[in-house]
């Protein structure tokens, strides 16, 4: 999936988490007036403006029946061409979902077991610690309890089309130690989806993409989406991913990245997507072909599974506007209870586009929403206001609501990054140096499973450049002591990091750790894993 500027996959379940963390409750009356077409209508174009999102499309389903499906704004600021129900998003995390879904396929099928151990299935696979690696299963890779930290390994495959394989996550995992017991705590991960992916592969003999494409897509005539965003028919009707540079929104280019399709791949529209979610509402059951009948991608009984609970999260002790009182991570999907409903939902982020989707199964609703924007605050605006209805719950402004909790935060970490610039201005105005000389943090660094990083000096300034994540490359700027502060060259990611030399007796650079500068920075920029030593 943004913190609210998460960008990716998860993403982004920090906007779902936000919704459990609000104040007010109030009882829950039998819905009277469910909101129309035309107040959603109003309704997203008022959160498009509040939150400067170009284009949103939206579908409700209930009971069955698709009840709203429209596109607003534009795809693209370039092009000014209209956002429509047709138009494709990268779904990002809520293609985890079918990742499950699959794997839920193969357990139907008795071709493995959600208990089957990930190491028979790839014997190459191993994590840090041996006993963890023995004991991993299917589920594990699942419902992000592996030990591993939070966003552990992104760095990989995120922020632009690195060079890694799918064998290098698979071998790479190793060096990722652990910050917690084995199955002790939540902790989202992206990468174990992409080994779901490949165990996918190796047990049905189809590789990932064909497998989502063959037995889930084609079966529900989802005939305008693929599996990634290269494996599209046709992309003429396709978002521009859009991204707030210097307060200005801004087009940035795709970045299209193979090995993270099992994680986060997918591009769908609210159209298909809608499909999706009446077979998930009938719990395994589509329409058949044939006239009156149905067939059945999974079982009740897999369905059951994915939808109960493996993993706790923490809601907090307020129960917030919805009276939430469990919270939990299920296989491929978010799972709490909402005005005493089953709620079942995810999120997904990628650069310059971000997604919900929203199941309340008791009562047969459904609602997804894309954007072509990085403001999880819009879509939960919608998202809620929708629900609210369908619930029968007060009218609550949510789109005001949302906007006032992320104009508080927005300053806040503002107001972090603002401390740190101040101090380096500081540092420049009086020409202070470092305590080091320049030339001793030069050379070349290397980081087991992120590979080497050189940095040089040029024109009297530090550069940092990695060299198998090409958009990660910056000037860097004397912060204090051995610190400093290297700041990207790509300014649509908005992760400038802390840089820290550790040196040895005669003040040469040994080794080099990281930190995000922002709180808001998204957590697939795990800088703060890396280990890099000095190889020259």
């Amino acid at each position: 999936m943004n913190k609210m500027r998460s960008t990716f996959f998860h993403f982004v379940f920090v906007a779902w988490f936000a919704a459990l963390s609000a104040t007010s409750v109030a009882q829950s009356p039998a819905p009277t007036n469910v909101i129309s077409s035309a107040q959603i209508d109003e309704l997203v174009e008022r959160a498009m403006k509040t939150f400067n999102v170009p284009g949103i499309s939206v579908a409700v389903v209930k009971d069955d029946q698709v009840v709203h499906s429209r596109g607003y704004g534009v795809r693209s600021l370039q092009s000014n061409l209209p956002m429509t129900a047709e138009t494709l998003v990268g779904i990002a995390s809520n293609s985890k979902a079918f990742t499950a879904a699959a794997l839920a396929i193969l357990v139907d099928e008795k071709k493995l077991r959600w208990d089957t151990r990930v190491s028979s299935v790839i014997p190459e696979f191993k994590l840090y610690n041996p006993y963890v690696t023995d004991e991993f299963t299917v589920m594990d890779l699942m419902t992000h309890r592996s030990g591993l930290g939070l966003g552990a390994g992104d760095l990989m495959f995120f922020p632009d089309g690195s060079d890694f394989t799918i064998q290098d996550v698979i071998h790479n995992l190793r060096y990722l130690k652990q910050t917690s017991s084995f199955r002790s705590k939540y902790d989202y991960d992206n990468n174990l989806y992409i080994v779901a992916g490949e165990v996918i592969k190796r047990i049905s003999g189809l590789s990932w993409e064909e497998f989502i494409e063959q037995k889930i897509m084609r079966p529900l005539n989802m005939n305008a989406s693929a599996a990634s965003i290269t494996r599209l028919k046709n992309n003429e009707n396709m978002v521009h991913p859009h991204v707030p540079v210097n307060g200005k929104l801004q087009v940035v280019p795709f970045r299209p990245n193979e090995v993270i399709n099992a994680a986060g791949g997918i591009f769908s529209n609210v159209v298909d997507m809608s499909k999706w979610m009446r077979m998930q509402l009938k719990h395994g059951a589509f329409p058949s072909a044939e006239q009156g009948k149905e067939q059945r991608l999974f079982s009740e009984f897999v369905q059951h599974e994915m939808w109960s609970p493996q993993t706790v999260l923490q809601t907090g002790t307020n129960t917030g506007p919805y009276n939430t009182h469990f919270a939990s991570y299920g296989i491929g999907w978010f799972l709490s209870d909402v005005r005493g409903y089953k709620q079942v939902t995810h999120t997904g982020g990628l650069l310059g586009m971000v997604t919900q989707v929203t199941l309340i199964p008791e009562i047969n609703l459904g609602i997804v929403v894309l954007t072509n924007q990085e403001s999880g605050a819009a879509f939960t605006s919608i998202t809620n206001t929708i629900k609210d209805s369908y619930l029968g719950m007060p009218a609550i402004d949510r789109v005001k609501e949302n906007h006032e909790r992320l104009i508080k935060r927005t300053a806040e970490n503002d107001a972090v990054v603002a401390e740190v610039w101040k101090a380096i201005d500081a540092q420049q105005k009086t020409n202070a140096k470092a305590p080091v000389e320049l030339s001793q943090l030069v050379g070349k660094y290397k980081d087991a499973w992120f590979g080497e990083v050189e940095i040089s000096l040029q024109k009297n300034r530090l550069w940092f450049a990695s060299k198998r994540s090409p958009a990660l490359t910056g000037e860097m700027q004397f912060y204090k002591g051995t610190s400093f502060v290297v700041k990207w060259t790509d300014r649509t990611l908005n992760a400038d990091a802390f840089v820290n030399f550790s040196l040895d007796n005669e003040g040469k650079s040994q080794s080099i750790s990281m930190k995000a500068v922002s709180p808001a920075t998204d957590f697939s920029f795990d800088f703060h894993d890396l280990d890099l030593k000095r190889v020259n």
